[in-house]
């Protein structure tokens, strides 16, 4: 304990914070638009590659959300996974993780689904989630946590795939989780 004083907040996991308060801003700033700001810049959809808006919507559609329940939804699941990813891995990678993820995700959204948008943060979630889970891995071993998780989680998203129509982009889920397998193995490197 500190002598002669108070409690100070810490600001302990500066990307993770930073994400979660600028997805936040980005959501005000949907409101003071009318929802003009996420269409034109947070969230990705096929567009005229000459259009200069088309390429950061590739990264940028992460921090886009339909609504507050969307917004903290996919936040409430970063806060808690990922200021220990961000502690174990260090800032600097992690956000390059967060980076490749959207642009991955951005990517194939666009070539697979020219018709619709995407927008939010759950790729991002089922990528933490995932890298996670390889957190213990050690001597070469492969955790059993991991194996659960993909099974349940990549098994979860294909039947809902299947089976639901709803507006929740299972692809992105899946592209996420990949992403964080194959980032979370050669961050261990």
């Amino acid at each position: 304990m500190r002598r002669g004083g108070g409690i100070r907040i810490q600001y302990n996991s500066p990307v993770v914070l930073s994400f979660a308060i600028i997805s936040f801003g980005v959501l005000l700033l949907d409101r003071f638009t009318g929802g003009h700001s996420t269409r034109t810049l947070f969230s990705v959809y096929h567009s005229a590659f000459n259009d200069p808006g088309t390429y950061p919507r590739f990264v940028l559609h992460v921090l886009g959300h339909a609504n507050y329940s969307h917004y903290i939804n996919n936040m409430m699941m970063i806060l808690v996974v990922g200021p220990p990813l961000e502690e174990r891995y260090g800032s600097r990678p992690l956000f390059w993780a967060i980076f490749i993820t959207a642009l991955v995700s951005g990517l194939v959204h666009c070539l697979f689904f020219p018709g619709t948008a995407l927008m939010g943060a759950s790729g991002i979630v089922f990528m933490m989630i995932v890298m996670s889970s390889l957190a213990g891995m050690r001597d070469g071993c492969i955790p059993l946590t991991l194996i659960l998780v993909m099974a349940l989680y990549v098994g979860g998203e294909i039947v809902d795939g299947v089976t639901l129509a709803d507006n929740v982009s299972q692809l992105t889920h899946i592209i996420g989780g990949l992403c964080g397998a194959f980032l979370g193995m050669s961050m261990r490197r």
